[in-house]
């Protein structure tokens, strides 16, 4: 069986969270001998590419980081430029991913991604959704990997079903909310940890100035 997805990342592929996502799904879809393709839309120039394949396939998987609650601008307008299918049959399933740690913060993306595949002339498959991915990029190999692995697991899963189906995916975007108790150790213990942890990515990706820095707070009242 042979899957195509498509990237909906603006960021990219070598900086891209999700293209590592998307890697370590491809690993556990393509064991038993199925294949899969991957285009960009980070790269402009694929997308001429990817509406072809989106036309010509009928099982698709499109791939996205949350953003500002919902999708990408940069996968919308892509969207917006597909014709919708005409004959029947063709599957549509999600891959989201955020830096939120609850799950519950990508559910209104996760109900607007419902209602895209009928838009499309679709069906829908499901929608596969983690948080707690912001650091991906900024640890070590190992802990990538640790990361990683559930992302192959399901490539596995989504091999054998077809479909994501929606307990298991409530079951692997665990926790829907943050348990109270976690939250008032945080509160407690680690949110200066947590500041110190955050300033040190912070000057990984560039960042010169203060987090908390309000340079126009004198001008808001």
């Amino acid at each position: 069986m042979h899957l195509v997805i498509i990237s909906g990342a603006a960021r990219h592929q070598g900086k891209s969270n999700t293209a590592k996502i998307i890697t370590a799904f491809q690993t556990g879809y393509e064991e038993g001998g199925n294949t899969s393709e991957v285009w960009y839309l980070s790269d402009h120039r694929q997308w001429a590419g990817a509406a072809e394949a989106f036309a010509r396939n009928d099982n698709i998987l499109i791939a996205l980081p949350l953003y500002v609650e919902n999708i990408p601008g940069i996968l919308l307008e892509f969207l917006s430029g597909l014709k919708p299918k005409t004959e029947p049959g063709t599957k549509l399933a999600f891959l989201l991913q955020g830096g939120f740690p609850e799950a519950s913060q990508s559910r209104c993306c996760e109900a607007y991604l419902e209602t895209l595949p009928a838009q499309l002339g679709c069906d829908y498959a499901g929608t596969l959704l983690k948080g707690d991915l912001f650091g991906l990029s900024l640890t070590d190999e190992k802990s990538r990997e640790k990361m990683l692995a559930p992302f192959t697991e399901m490539g596995r899963y989504y091999a054998k079903t077809g479909c994501f189906d929606k307990p298991s995916v409530d079951e692997f975007s665990a926790p829907e909310y943050m348990p109270p108790s976690q939250i008032r150790m945080y509160n407690m213990a680690f949110r200066h940890i947590s500041r110190l942890s955050m300033g040190r990515m912070a000057k990984k990706l560039g960042c010169k100035g203060r987090l908390d820095d309000r340079p126009y707070a004198e001008h808001v009242r």
